[in-house]
């Protein structure tokens, strides 16, 4: 997350929880003409129902008066409550060691052993660092050099794969 997102995540992470939901982080992406702010929110791991429209607007609802009152962002912006879905983003070394073993998609904003990219299995997560497993080799990130990270999901498990074409046998 970026300077301006970690302040707003700690900003709002408190409203956000009393409404019986969880921040999984933010996401501030500043343009010519205005801003957006991108807030991922989530059912606790027992809620046992997945976020819905009518949580994003309760809290879209609470965070605006909030956003209008701190005023962290200056200038217009457009603000965005959205749950994570199934490529669902990773924000912190907890979010990435409760996915251990999945697959996973990494932006890197340095790059590292000439790549700026990854797709590789999330094995661990060391402190700070996140260690993957990348053309069959462990290859260890740290958590600041990630620019954006995000599961990929499964597709077939998912019942979502595109149904194989019958070929033709060959005679």
């Amino acid at each position: 997350m970026t300077d301006k997102a970690s302040q707003v995540a700690g900003l709002l992470a408190p409203t956000v929880a009393s409404l019986g939901l969880e921040l999984l982080g933010v996401e501030y992406l500043p343009a010519p003409g205005g801003a957006v702010l991108r807030l991922y929110i989530d059912q606790p791991a027992d809620a046992g129902r997945p976020v819905g429209i009518e949580d994003c607007e309760a809290v879209s609802r609470e965070v605006s008066a909030q956003l209008d009152v701190a005023d962290p962002i200056s200038g217009h912006y457009t603000l965005e409550v959205s749950s994570p879905g199934v490529d669902r983003p990773l924000f912190t070394a907890a979010q990435f060691e409760r996915f251990a073993g999945e697959q996973a998609k990494v932006g890197l904003k340095l790059p590292q052993d000439g790549r700026r990219r990854l797709q590789g299995r999330i094995l661990r997560a060391e402190g700070d660092t996140i260690v993957f497993e990348v053309d069959g080799a462990e290859f260890p990130v740290a958590m600041d050099n990630m620019d954006k990270a995000r599961l990929v999901p499964d597709w077939a498990a998912l019942g979502m794969a595109p149904a194989k074409k019958p070929g033709k046998k060959k005679k």
